[in-house]
């Protein structure tokens, strides 16, 4: 078992059967969440229990504006258009994570004296599936 950094952890916006990088990407975050659903009764010896109920993820990302970039202006597109997309995050290993999602947030912040950046964060839209790699 071996750690590994962040950076080389990359999200993808898939294009039908493929994937591009989006270009830039300094951090991602994939956050997932279950809803706790009340199961406590009368024979549970005076604690309460819990099961798992509808779960959902979304992803989080940013990184240094590339005007040129076919990702962002795929996502550019799609967010124009009301239109969810396919994006995956993939780890070294070849594991990914992949779903449908919606843009929720797409920022681009042009400061005076740094880098233009953009941050998206997308809101998964049904089930988020795992490919293990090779």
């Amino acid at each position: 078992m071996s750690k590994m950094t962040g950076m080389k952890v990359k999200l993808y916006i898939k294009d039908g059967v493929t994937g591009k990088v989006l270009a830039g990407q300094r951090n991602a975050s994939l956050s997932r969440s279950a809803e706790s659903m009340d199961a406590t009764s009368k024979d549970s010896d005076g604690w309460k229990e819990s099961i798992a109920g509808m779960k959902e993820y979304s992803i989080d990302a940013d990184g240094a504006f590339v005007e040129s970039d076919e990702a962002y202006k795929a996502l550019e597109t799609a967010f124009v258009n009301g239109e969810n997309v396919d994006v995956y995050l993939e780890f070294p290993s070849g594991t990914k994570y992949e779903g449908n999602c919606t843009i929720t947030d797409f920022s681009l912040e042009a400061p005076y004296d740094d880098l233009v950046t953009y941050s998206i964060s997308l809101q998964g839209n049904g089930a988020l599936d795992t490919v293990t790699g090779i």
